[in-house]
């Protein structure tokens, strides 16, 4: 057999494997994503397979550089494509993107032990520190805000309402234009 019926062969076993799987993408019928562990867990990672023209009897590409992955430093990323890359030469000339996808699965926790999320969308700058400092009130301010508070320290129900009329009168209608 050559390898477009091996690859034929085993993108049949696939779709009929993954029939109905969130998990497995089709990108092509040479490119494969698989997302190991569920929607929401901070663990969770995709691994993307590509077969090249000779495979199975050559390596095929296996990338994390999907966008679902920014979460994750690339020593992990790297650890786990270097235990990707063992089995692919241990299954060298088999049909093996399943026995790919079903090995990370298997090992999820073990490549995942170290990780700790990166958070992408902010990053501490100085200016952001100095948020978090506590607001501090002369003790005129203290007695104002105690003033307007019940016995619990909590503000009633409308004490930053606009009174209407007083605004109406300082802004005027719109008849007035």
């Amino acid at each position: 057999m050559g390898a477009n019926e091996d690859q034929e062969m085993e993108l049949e076993a696939l779709r009929s494997i993954y029939e109905g799987d969130e998990s497995f993408r089709e990108l092509s019928p040479v490119s494969f994503q698989y997302r190991i562990g569920e929607n929401g867990d901070p663990k969770a990672f995709l691994i993307e397979v590509s077969w090249t023209e000779t495979y199975p009897q050559t390596p095929p590409i296996i990338s994390m550089s999907a966008f679902f992955n920014n979460t994750i430093s690339s020593a992990i990323k790297q650890s786990i494509l270097a235990n990707l890359q063992e089995a692919v030469e241990v299954n060298l000339g088999t049909a093996m993107t399943y026995t790919l996808f079903e090995y990370a699965k298997d090992n999820k926790e073990q490549f995942m032990e170290n990780h700790h999320p990166i958070n992408s969308t902010t990053s501490i700058t100085p200016s952001s520190k100095k948020k978090d400092k506590k607001e501090h009130l002369s003790k005129a301010q203290k007695h104002k805000l105690a003033d307007k508070t019940d016995h619990k320290g909590e503000l009633p129900q409308g004490w930053n309402w606009v009174d209407v009329i007083k605004h109406l009168s300082k802004t005027g209608s719109k008849e007035d234009e």
